[in-house]
């Protein structure tokens, strides 16, 4: 399910709403191998199949920046913009990582408008509380405030 919003009133109007939720997606170990390439971070946790079967997690597990990065893939399918002009990125707060993501682990986004103002030139700034869920998961791969403002 997502949210549409066709103004910034319609923003403002949902601070306090849970927007929907992404599609589910697996995390394969490709995935998880060409983000430690991106990122120059090879540990042997991320990419080696063979030791981290021994290791704490019983199997590669992906980078928490990963799970962090797939934010912007759930973003879009948790809440639709129409009539946008432009929308950026503006930073994020309050970054955990409450549980490790095997590699084989279904992630999926929920949103929450936690706050949202108008900004000085004419946008919207608005705060969505992404929750990367682990499909059968206790706890959730990833908990960020990511920071958006959009032009209507």
């Amino acid at each position: 399910m997502t949210t549409v919003f066709k103004s910034a009133e319609e923003i403002l109007a949902a601070v306090g709403q849970t927007l929907g939720a992404s599609e589910w997606m697996t995390v394969t170990q490709e995935r998880i191998n060409l983000f430690a390439d991106a990122t120059d971070d090879h540990q042997w946790i991320h990419v080696d199949p063979v030791k981290a079967k021994d290791g704490a997690f019983g199997a590669c597990i992906a980078h928490g920046y990963l799970s962090l990065s797939l934010v912007a893939r759930f973003l879009p399918e948790i809440a639709t913009l129409k009539n946008l002009r432009m929308g950026v990125n503006y930073g994020t707060d309050k970054v955990r990582f409450p549980s490790a993501v095997k590699v084989g682990s279904r992630l999926r986004g929920k949103g929450e408008l936690i706050a949202a103002e108008k900004t000085k030139d004419g946008g919207v700034q608005a705060t969505i509380r992404v929750t990367v869920e682990i499909e059968g998961g206790e706890r959730p791969a990833c908990v960020v405030d990511t920071i958006s403002r959009y032009y209507f």
